[in-house]
């Protein structure tokens, strides 16, 4: 047997003292001390579990605050926050709560802490019909209502824990006392939503997780505080809603744009952090070039086209079309469609692009004068009707006008709509061009068949035909010119040659002598017997008024012009 007097196996006094010093030392090291209990510091987040927090406090050893402890309150290393130290526990780390409150041990404490609305300190003991039961020195209840827990599965995790609340009943004498939990931490949140606003500045860069999407923009959580990050201010490019590029939870940057502290606001910015795009904008687009672009939006005077993220030009509705029927935007264009166009011109300055769209297409009048040419006949809807003519598409682009006089051959119109109508087909002859005004004028009468028309059609050359004479002029030096009628509005030009030179009077000539009477009578004689000469007798028959027999030297149908001879 072992002999426990026996002084050998008996701890000596240094021994005994030895290990009294050691469990001394521990104790010490796990208790808490006057001096860190209740003693409230500004701790830093250092990492951040699971289930707790570690704070940096400015002792050697960290302190760590349960997660539950902070309402859903989402914090990241460098964070700041006011946290009490209350004791060290088993593992060496210091307890942390997030307020410096104490335990009530006596009933006069429970009162004082319910008239100041005071938080105090307890703790979950269990999980009962309607609420918990919650140790702060007496025995307390709290509703699930008022626990702060919102998902019933995460009821049972609230067992156990420390927590802090506010006495909202009270009654010594029934010993009846009611906490509320959810209180103590609406309160927290706010002050730290307004601590966190009150940090944010303009121009400041910051971290935020995409907490909900609206079709206006998306609301960034910055650490307890939102900011709107509006649909404008996401891309430099149009963003016609904010979940085709972002998604709820999305680790975002943006840029502080404003604080409007009166209206508890924050603006926020994505586009803002990337280079604008107009920095380019000189290097990249050139006047006279062509480029494609989708029609964004529409205007009374145009269309914006997007060339590139954030650069749209503008195609004024005087450049979209050659044609006149364009009377608006909408009539050319609309929103989505996809345009090749000019650029006509490049502002940085004032960040404008002129397009032009109908330069894209060509201009149409370039090939007028062939494809068009004076004489030919073309054809054509009537467009429009005017006082003074009408205007006839001929193609895209390109209408002539028919004036009032060039309508009908056969009577006088006082205004178009007497013979033509909007949209009814027309033939007509191209009269004249003119493109530098872009005219181009036709006629419609001429092109209708005229009783010279028909009369040509119906004769030769070398046909003998019945004129009357209108007229006889000086056509020059080697003959005459007569005009003759040949039927209701058909007329030719018949050549006469003049008298024989001997038969006329020289100018200057002396009187001739006397001549013979025998033999002037004798020569009479013989012209009345034998008669004159054809050419002699019609030259002396020619006067205006005369109706003759005419032989058709020329028939010209283009230049509907007939000659004759005298028969």
């Amino acid at each position: 047997m072992s002999n426990t007097n026996d002084p050998k196996i008996q701890p000596g006094a240094d021994e005994s003292e030895s290990f009294r010093d050691l469990l001394s030392q521990y104790e010490r090291s796990h208790a808490r001390h006057p001096d860190e209990s209740s003693r409230q510091v500004e701790g830093v987040v250092a990492a951040v579990t699971a289930d707790s927090v570690l704070f940096d406090i400015g002792f050697k050893t960290e302190g760590i605050l349960p997660l539950s402890a902070l309402a859903g309150q989402t914090v990241r290393p460098g964070d700041k926050m006011a946290v009490t130290v209350k004791g060290r526990n088993a593992e060496g780390y210091y307890d942390l709560s997030r307020f410096k409150v104490k335990i009530p041990t006596d009933w006069p404490a429970l009162e004082r802490a319910f008239a100041e609305k005071a938080a105090v300190a307890g703790t979950v003991t269990g999980l009962i019909k309607g609420g918990f039961n919650v140790d702060v020195g007496v025995r307390a209840f709290m509703p699930i209502s008022r626990s702060g827990v919102r998902d019933a599965a995460d009821l049972e995790k609230l067992v156990g824990q420390e927590i802090r609340c506010r006495i909202i009943q009270l009654d010594v004498t029934e010993e009846d006392v009611v906490v509320d939990r959810r209180v103590i931490g609406e309160e927290e949140e706010r002050a730290t939503r307004q601590r966190r606003f009150e940090e944010i500045r303009e121009g400041r860069t910051m971290s935020g997780v995409v907490r909900s999407l609206a079709p206006y923009g998306a609301f960034i959580d910055l650490g307890g505080v939102d900011g709107l990050l509006h649909v404008s201010d996401i891309a430099w490019g149009r963003v016609n809603k904010p979940d085709d590029v972002l998604t709820l939870g999305q680790q975002v940057e943006a840029v502080v744009l404003k604080v409007d502290a009166e209206k508890r606001r924050i603006s926020l910015g994505l586009k803002q952090l990337q280079p604008h795009p107009w920095d380019q904008a000189g290097e990249k687009f050139k006047a006279g070039e062509r480029v494609r672009g989708a029609v964004t939006r529409l205007a009374e005077f145009g269309a914006f086209v997007e060339l590139d993220p954030g650069i749209e030009g503008l195609i004024h509705l005087s450049e979209m079309s050659w044609s006149k029927k364009a009377r608006k935007p909408s009539d050319v264009v609309k929103p989505g469609d996809t345009v090749e166009a000019v650029i006509l011109g490049v502002n940085v300055g004032e960040r404008r692009i002129s397009l032009g769209l109908r330069q894209a297409l060509g201009d149409p009048w370039a090939e007028v004068p062939q494809r068009f040419a004076v004489g030919s006949t073309v054809e054509g809807p009537v467009t429009s009707l005017m006082k003074f003519g009408a205007f006839v598409q001929l193609a895209e682009g390109i209408e002539g006008m028919i004036h009032i006089s060039d309508i009908s051959a056969e009577k006088r119109l006082n205004h178009p709509q007497e013979a033509l109508r909007v949209g009814q087909m027309v033939r007509a002859q191209v009269l004249q061009i003119d493109l530098e005004k872009r005219q181009l004028r036709l006629g419609m009468k001429q092109l209708a068949p005229t009783g010279l028309d028909e009369y040509i059609a119906g004769h030769k050359e070398g046909d003998v035909v019945t004129g009357r004479i209108m007229n006889v002029s000086g056509g020059g030096p080697a003959s005459d010119e007569a005009r003759v009628e040949l039927g209701e509005g058909v007329q030719g030009v018949c050549r006469i040659a003049p008298r024989d030179a001997a038969h006329a009077p020289q100018k200057g000539a002396e009187p001739a002598a006397k001549a013979d009477l025998s033999s002037l009578s004798s020569m009479l004689a013989a012209r009345w017997k034998s008669g004159s000469s054809a050419s002699e007798k019609a030259q002396d028959a020619v006067s205006a008024g005369q109706v003759r027999s005419f032989r058709i030297a020329k028939l010209d149908p283009g230049t509907k012009k007939i000659e004759l001879e005298l028969e």
